[in-house]
C-alpha cells in the first residue's frame, strides 16, 4: 500500500514508518525536521511540510491508500494541538479525496471497560482528572473525525511503554480490553497497520492493550 504517516518523528510514528517499510509498503513520512527521523529504507519518502497549512499537505496525501497519524500533545501545555493539526490533515485529505485515516487517541477517551475493577476505575478517574485538557483535546479530535467525510479509525491505547513489538495485544472495537493497563508504542503501530484494511474498524474507536 501507499501510506502517509504524520507525526513520523514521534515514538509511535517512527514505529509505524519502520514496520510499514519492513512489510513492503511505500511510505511518505511527513515531518517538520527531517533530521529527527532516524528510520531509513527503500520505499521511504521524507516530506517536509508546515503542518498548519492544508494546501502544503495535499501533495503528501494525494493518491495514498491510507493516512496514519501519530500526532499528539507531548505535555499538558500542548493541549489543543492534536485537534488543530488533525483538522489540517483532514482538510488536505478531503481536498484530494483520500478517505482512509487512522489516528492515535487514548483509552480514557472511550467507554469504561465492562467488568472494570475498583482499582482500574479509580486509576482511570485519576488519570482523566490529571490530563483533562489533553483528553478534552482528543475528544474534540474524534469529533472532528466524526464530522468529516473520511473512513476514520481512532486507536485508543492505555499507558505507553518503550518495548519491542509483540503482536499479542488485544483489541476491542467500540470498547476497551478488560484490565488492559499497558501497551508498547511498537504494538500500537502494529495494531494501526493491521487495522488499515480492516472494514470492521471504520468509523470506530478501537481500544488496544495487553
Amino acid at each position: 500500500m501507499k501510506l502517509t504517516v504524520f507525526g513520523a518523528t514521534g515514538g509511535i510514528g517512527q514505529e509505524i514508518v519502520r514496520q510499514a517499510l519492513a512489510s513492503g509498503h511505500q511510505v511518505t513520512a511527513v515531518v517538520r525536521d527531517p533530521a529527527r527521523l532516524t528510520v531509513r529504507g527503500a520505499g521511504l519518502e521524507v516530506f517536509r511540510a508546515d503542518l498548519t497549512v492544508p494546501e502544503a499537505l495535499r501533495p503528501a496525501v494525494a493518491g495514498r491508500d491510507a493516512v496514519l497519524s501519530g500526532l499528539g500533545a507531548r505535555s499538558r501545555k500542548d493541549a489543543g494541538v492534536t485537534t488543530r493539526l488533525t483538522r489540517t490533515v483532514l482538510a488536505a485529505m478531503e481536498a484530494e479525496e483520500v478517505r482512509r485515516v487512522l489516528v492515535v487517541s487514548a483509552g480514557p477517551v472511550g467507554p469504561e471497560p465492562e467488568g472494570a475493577g475498583l482499582l482500574d476505575r479509580t486509576a482511570r478517574g485519576l488519570i482523566s482528572a490529571l490530563l483533562k485538557d489533553v483528553y478534552a483535546d482528543l475528544r474534540e479530535m474524534e469529533a472532528e473525525l466524526a464530522r468529516s467525510a473520511t473512513a476514520w479509525t481512532s486507536v485508543r491505547p492505555p499507558r505507553l511503554q518503550n518495548k519491542p513489538v509483540t503482536g499479542t495485544y488485544r483489541t476491542v472495537v467500540g470498547g476497551f480490553p478488560d484490565k488492559g493497563r499497558f501497551i508498547s508504542r511498537a504494538d500500537v503501530a502494529h495494531a494501526m497497520l493491521a487495522m488499515t484494511d480492516d472494514p470492521e474498524t471504520v468509523k470506530q474507536g478501537v481500544g488496544v492493550a495487553y
